[in-house]
């Protein structure tokens, strides 16, 4: 029963990018900044068919959730995805899960 109560602990830390992921506009952004490298809010915009208000909400949450980061440069922000460590506390939960079995 200890191995599935770390398995569950580990599944909890992974909520937040699980919560983050589940919305097709946040999954789009992600997808531009992997495939296209870092962006402002502006180009992000003109891949998207969002608004610039909708963009930068989903940047703000993304942001939170440690999934983007960015450079400030003058009075533009570069935005970027830092996937790496959701990815590795993903295939910690699979490790776990996969031990649990």
């Amino acid at each position: 029963m200890t191995n599935f109560k770390c398995s569950l602990d580990i599944l909890n830390e992974c909520i937040p990018v699980f919560e983050m992921l589940k919305d097709r506009q946040r999954q789009q952004i992600l997808v531009h900044l992997t495939e296209k490298g870092p962006l402002t809010v502006n180009e992000i915009v003109e891949l998207s068919d969002l608004s610039r208000p909708a963009i930068s909400h989903h940047l703000k949450l993304l942001l939170q959730s440690d999934l983007v980061t960015f450079d400030k440069i003058g009075t533009q922000r570069i935005y970027k995805a830092v996937l790496q460590p959701s990815i590795l506390k993903l295939q910690e939960l699979v490790d776990s899960l996969q031990r649990d079995l």
